[in-house]
C-alpha cells in the first residue's frame, strides 16, 4: 500500500477530535472506539495535535504527560484490520516534557511506535505559551513505515519551510503534521484567515516538493478559543484532495494513489532539482550561520532599516487612513456560527450547564446576546431578565421585551429599585447619580447570579470589545458572568453582526446608553461615538502609537482621548492584584487554564 511504488491505494482517515480538557483516561477511551471502529476502513487515522488532553493546558501539562509506551497501551488491543494511528500528545521522555506526535503501527495484539517527533518550534506569543511549559525536540527525519516514508510535523513547523523540505528530501511521501490551531481573523467575504493560511501553506508544500500532505486539526472550544477544524489533504500537483467540516468533530477520508506522484515530479521535478542545488545551498546556509559583515546591520544614522530603507518597524500595506473601516467588516455568517459554537462547548460541554440565565436591558449587546442563546441551547433553555431600576427608561424595558418575544425565550421582570432605595436612604442619602447608577449595575448582577443558583443556569456576559478597552463598564457588574460571546467584537461590529442576525432596527439604530443616568448615553460619557473610537482601538491593536496615527491625519484631540482610556484602564480588564509571596502565587506560578 505505499503510495509511491504499490498500486493499492492508501486509505487515510483525518479525525476531527474534542478532547475533553486533561480528561486523558476518557480522551484514550473515544479514541480506542474510533481505531478498532475504523479497523478494515482505513490504512492509517491521524488524530490531532494534543489530542489526548486538549491543547491549552499551561502548567497542567506535566499532569497529563505520558511515554509513547504508556500511549501505546492507551490505545488498547490490535488485530489484523487495525490500522497505524498518528496522534498529538504531550510526552514524558527522559524526564523532560514534549509537545509530540506519535505513529504506531498493530502488532501481537498491541501497538508498537515507529517514531515519536517532538516539536521543534514552540510558540510563545500572542495566546501561545508553549516555551514556557515543555522544551523543544531537535531531531526531524522522514522514516520508514509498513505504509510508505512518511514525515511528521507538529502544527507552527509548519509554517517554517525548512521543516517539510528536510522531511522531501529525507524521501518522505507524505508528510503528516497535526495542529491545534485557534480559528481567529473572520473577515468579511471568506473563511477565518486563520484557515486560508493553513490551506496556502499545505498546498505549496505539497506542490512543491510532489509530496502528499495532511492537516489533521483539532476542533471544540478551550477557555474560548475554538478551533476550526477544516483539515485537509493535498495532492503532490497541489490540488486538495479533500476537507473536514468546519468547527465539527468528524472524519476526512481519501485515498492516495502512487501514480499521483509519479505524474507530479514527471511534470515538475522541483524536488530533483532542489537535490542538485542542494549542496550550494547547504554553503550558501553555512554562511549565513557565519553571519554577514561588519556594518550591514544599520544604517549609518542607527536606525535599523529594512527594504529601501524603510524602518523595520514600519509594515507597508497597513497604513492607517482616517475615514477606512473596511477592517471592522467581518463574515457575519461564520462569526454567527462560531459564536453559537461557542456557547454550546462552553455552556454545556465545557461546564456541565443545560441552561443560560442573562439580564436584558433593551440594548444592542444584551439583544444580540439573547438572539445567540436562543439560537445555540433553544429558547426553552434560555431565561431573560428585565431588571429594571427607578430610572430606566420604558423604552428600554420595552425594547427588552421585543426581544424577549422576538427570540421565544422565557422571562421575568424583578424590580430592583426597592433594594437599591432601601440601602441609599438608609446609608447614602447624598449619592450621586453616577454612583446610584453603579450601585444598580452591581445590584442586577447580584440579582442575575442568585437567580442563575436558583435555576441551575449559567450566566452570559453582554459586553463588548469597545468597552472594555475603554474602561467603560460598572467593574464586577456588567463584565461578571463567566463567559462572554462578544468580547471579542467593537460596538461597531456588534451592530453588524445585529443586523445579520435580524435584531429590530429600532434598537439597533438607537443611541447606545449604559441607562444607568436618565437621559445619558455612552458618547456623553465618552466625549467621543463608537464610530470614531473603534478604527483607533483597532489601531492601538495594531501597535501603532497615537503620535503615528496623529501623523497619519487622525485628529489628535480623539487619538489622545482614546488612548488615554486605552492606557488607563488595564486593571479593569484584569483579575483582582494579589501580593505575591510565594513560588505557588496562583495566576503567577500555579497556571491552569479557565477550562482545566
Amino acid at each position: 500500500m505505499d503510495p509511491g511504488t504499490q498500486d493499492a491505494p492508501l486509505s487515510i482517515g483525518l479525525v476531527q477530535f474534542k478532547p475533553l480538557k486533561a480528561d486523558v483516561a476518557a480522551n484514550l477511551g473515544r479514541i480506542q472506539d474510533l481505531v478498532q471502529g475504523n479497523g478494515g476502513q482505513q490504512d492509517l487515522l491521524v488524530f490531532p495535535e494534543a489530542a489526548v488532553s486538549g491543547y491549552f493546558l499551561e502548567g497542567g501539562v506535566a499532569e497529563v504527560a505520558l511515554s509513547a509506551r504508556e500511549l501505546a497501551v492507551g490505545l488498547g488491543e490490535s488485530d489484523a484490520d487495525s490500522p497505524d494511528v498518528v496522534i498529538g500528545f504531550y510526552e514524558r521522555w527522559r524526564r523532560r516534557l514534549y509537545n509530540s506526535v506519535a505513529y504506531f503501527t498493530p502488532g501481537d495484539g498491541g501497538w508498537s511506535p515507529v517514531n515519536v517527533h517532538r516539536k521543534m518550534f514552540l510558540p510563545t506569543y500572542g495566546v501561545f505559551q508553549e516555551a514556557r511549559f515543555v522544551e523543544a525536540g531537535t531531531d526531524l527525519r522522514a522514516f520508514d513505515t509498513r505504509l510508505g516514508r512518511v514525515g511528521l510535523l507538529v502544527c507552527e513547523e509548519m509554517w517554517h519551510s525548512l521543516p517539510p523540505t528536510v522531511l522531501a528530501l529525507d524521501g518522505a511521501e507524505l508528510i503528516v503534521c497535526v495542529s491545534a490551531s485557534p480559528a481567529r481573523d473572520f473577515r468579511a467575504g471568506g473563511r477565518p484567515r486563520s484557515v486560508e493560511r493553513w490551506e496556502g501553506l499545505a498546498r505549496s508544500v505539497a506542490e512543491e516538493h510532489g509530496v502528499f500532505v495532511a492537516v489533521s486539526q483539532l476542533v471544540g472550544s478551550e477557555g474560548g478559543k475554538l478551533f476550526p477544524g477544516c483539515s485537509m489533504v493535498y495532492g503532490p500537483d497541489g490540488r486538495e484532495l479533500v476537507r473536514g467540516p468546519f468547527l465539527d468533530e468528524g472524519m476526512a477520508t481519501v485515498s492516495l494513489e502512487g501514480g499521483q506522484l509519479d505524474r507530479a515530479r514527471g511534470g515538475s521535478p522541483l524536488l530533483a532539482d532542489l537535490e542538485q542545488m542542494l549542496p550550494h545551498l547547504q554553503e550558501a546556509l553555512a554562511r549565513t550561520r557565519r553571519g554577514r559583515p561588519p556594518g550591514t546591520e544599520e544604517a549609518r544614522d542607527g536606525r535599523d532599516v529594512g527594504l529601501r530603507g524603510l524602518r523595520a518597524d514600519r509594515q507597508p500595506g497597513c497604513v492607517p487612513k482616517p475615514g477606512d473601516t473596511s477592517f471592522l467588516e467581518l463574515d457575519w455568517g461564520s462569526v454567527e456560527e462560531v459564536l453559537l459554537a461557542f456557547i454550546r462547548e462552553e455552556v454545556t460541554r465545557r461546564r456541565g450547564f443545560e441552561h443560560l440565565v442573562l439580564g436584558a436591558s433593551g440594548g444592542v449587546d444584551s439583544s444580540v446576546a439573547l438572539y445567540l442563546a436562543a439560537r445555540a441551547l433553544g429558547p426553552e433553555n434560555v431565561v431573560a431578565f428585565r431588571l429594571p431600576y427607578a430610572s430606566s427608561s420604558q423604552e428600554s424595558l420595552d425594547h427588552a421585551q421585543m426581544v424577549i418575544e422576538a427570540t421565544g425565550v422565557r422571562s421575568q421582570t424583578i424590580e430592583i429599585t426597592p433594594a437599591v432605595d432601601a440601602y441609599v436612604e438608609a446609608y447614602e442619602p447624598d449619592i450621586t447619580p453616577l454612583r446610584r447608577g453603579n450601585l444598580a449595575a452591581r445590584f442586577r448582577a447580584v440579582t442575575l447570579f442568585d437567580q442563575s443558583a436558583k435555576l441551575g443556569a449559567l450566566p452570559l456576559g453582554t459586553g463588548n470589545k469597545s468597552e472594555r478597552l475603554l474602561g467603560y463598564f460598572t467593574w464586577h457588574a456588567d463584565d461578571s458572568p463567566p463567559i462572554n460571546p462578544l468580547g471579542d467584537l467593537l460596538k461597531t461590529q456588534v451592530w453588524g453582526l445585529a443586523r445579520h442576525l435580524g435584531v429590530p432596527d429600532v434598537i439597533v439604530e438607537k443611541p447606545a446608553s449604559a441607562d444607568l443616568v436618565r437621559g445619558v448615553h455612552d458618547e456623553d460619557e465618552l466625549g467621543i461615538s463608537y464610530h470614531l473610537a473603534d478604527p483607533l482601538l483597532h489601531w492601538f491593536l495594531e501597535g501603532h502609537g497615537p503620535d503615528e496615527l496623529v501623523g497619519h491625519g487622525f485628529d489628535e484631540a480623539r487619538v489622545r482621548l482614546v488612548w488615554r482610556r486605552l492606557s488607563s484602564t488595564h486593571w479593569k480588564r484584569e483579575l483582582p492584584t494579589v501580593a505575591m509571596l510565594t513560588s505557588s502565587a496562583i495566576g503567577e506560578f500555579y497556571l491552569r487554564p479557565v477550562d482545566y
